[in-house]
């Protein structure tokens, strides 16, 4: 099994990852805030995440991972107030369409799913003891604050330079200026309206930092292997945790950091006022497949920023076709018994090239143009009548271990992309929807093998005129008719 080497923002430098302390990798990610459908963004970082988990267990480590939901913050208690209703039921909604899309881009589940609003006793219990060291402090209003200037180390994680932090200057507000350096909310006094829970600190709620911190120790322990999520979260949120956490417990509170950068949108920050602001439902009704989201999020490094671009998507689903039509190339079979040396050598090249690249901080572009080497090399062979069955059955063990990680082999786009418009219409918002991709999804798979077999009857019998209608119809719906050498294929769009 590989050694996996991965930069930690903590430090600054790629380190050896390994748990300490038993078995499992315990890994804790910062999980939605559910006020929301989450963006592209949002879901390149847990599709990062993802494919960590996936290659840690692929090279033998167990994993016990935590994902918290925030279910309660200065975003839904607006939003909730705005639209009318309980916070419970307003982030009910956003919580099952998170999950709905993690399982459209095949993003494995965590072990544990935490929600905020489930915590609060382990929250109060942790102030408390940063209290009793006077690191926490009650304000005029009954809010509780962390006093930054008693954690000197305030600011290691970011490498920002916080000389000079004033004492008692607070902000309250669960997200604020990059720069700024203030004693941050650690529970929020009761506000008229509000949603609170009645508790020994007196009446309130959690602030938005010590929610990860409490659930973090109490799934994982205090001191944990490793902790992710986006850029964005480094400072205030991550820096935040740290300097709590460790206030509390005298311990080093997360061993490694991983951050996935930002993800601009056709050369730009994503935002609404671009008009570039893009959740995974926007893209499938636009026509698009998760599963070519999913391969473009994580075609490049979680270290480099990424430019996602439509082209890049169209070339994204291109290429899972590719890979798609040679697996089923594979596993049909028809090749002459034996094995090509060659080949061979190729497929154990291949195999060794993904996992070094992946174990090498997790570098999926290598990873990716190791298997299409290989692809290449074995359609060319094949193609010559050089590729042997024991070739096709050693390629299939890499195809394996390669989708092991990157899951697209399997087709289930159709399926997601009927569930998107399901969810459009009943959401009155079909009109979103491509109607090309409403023409298309018009017909079964099986309607379609019936027009498919009906065209070829007609070519027997020479009626090229009702075959040419079938075609043209089909591809007028978004349904492509192959004719090739192993017979006729159709594929969707």
């Amino acid at each position: 099994m590989a050694t996996i080497e991965l930069f930690n923002t903590l430090g600054g430098k790629i380190e050896s990852l390994s748990p300490v302390g038993g078995p499992a990798l315990r890994m804790y990610c910062c999980g939605p805030t559910v006020y929301d459908y989450g963006h592209i963004g949002n879901f390149r970082t847990f599709l990062h995440v993802d494919v960590l988990r996936r290659f840690v267990r692929q090279q033998g480590m167990a994993v016990d991972h935590v994902m918290n939901i925030t279910d309660v913050d200065d975003k839904i208690i607006r939003n909730a107030a705005a639209a009318g209703l309980p916070i419970a039921q307003y982030t009910a909604k956003y919580e099952r369409a998170f999950f709905e899309d993690l399982d459209a881009l095949n993003i494995e589940h965590p072990e544990h799913i935490s929600h905020a609003t489930g915590c609060i006793p382990e929250m109060v219990s942790l102030i408390e003891a940063l209290a009793a060291k006077d690191i926490a402090y009650r304000a005029e209003d009954g809010s509780w604050y962390f006093r930054i200037a008693r954690f000197p180390e305030y600011g290691k994680l970011s490498r920002k330079d916080f000389e000079g932090i004033e004492d008692g200057a607070r902000v309250d507000v669960d997200e604020y200026e990059k720069d700024a350096a203030r004693d941050f909310a650690l529970w929020k006094a009761a506000k008229p309206g509000e949603q609170f829970w009645e508790t020994r600190l007196g009446p309130g709620r959690p602030g938005w930092h010590i929610e990860c911190s409490a659930m973090a120790m109490k799934l994982l322990g205090d001191d944990i292997d490793l902790h992710a999520g986006g850029e964005d979260l480094m400072f205030p949120h991550h820096e935040n945790e740290i300097a709590q956490s460790e206030s509390a417990t005298g311990k080093t509170f997360v061993r490694h950091w991983m951050h996935v950068r930002f993800l601009l949108v056709e050369g730009k920050k994503m935002s609404k006022s671009e008009g570039n602001f893009y959740t995974l439902r926007d893209l499938l009704l636009k026509g698009y497949r998760a599963s070519a989201i999913r391969f473009l999020l994580i075609s490049v490094p979680y270290r480099n920023q990424m430019n996602f671009t439509f082209d890049s998507l169209t070339e994204s689903t291109n290429a899972v076709d590719r890979l798609r039509t040679f697996h089923q190339r594979m596993l049909k079979g028809g090749f002459l018994d034996g094995l090509n040396p060659e080949i061979a050598a190729a497929t154990a090249k291949a195999g060794c090239d993904y996992t070094a690249a992946l174990a090498s901080d997790l570098n999926t572009a290598e990873a990716r143009a190791a298997i299409f080497d290989l692809v290449r090399a074995a359609n060319t062979a094949a193609d010559t009548g050089t590729l042997r069955a024991d070739n096709a059955a050693q390629i299939l063990k890499v195809l394996a271990l390669f989708d092991g990680v990157f899951a697209v082999l399997e087709d289930k786009d159709v399926e997601i992309t009927r569930a998107a418009l399901g969810w459009a219409e009943a959401e009155g918002r079909i009109g979103e929807a491509s109607q090309e991709l409403v023409a298309t999804l018009s017909l079964s798979d099986g309607e379609i093998d019936g027009l498919v077999a009906e065209r070829t009857q007609a070519k027997k019998m020479r009626n090229f005129a009702r075959a040419d209608a079938i075609r043209n119809d089909l591809l007028a719906k978004g349904i492509v008719i192959e004719d090739s050498k192993d017979g006729v294929r159709w594929k969707r769009k």
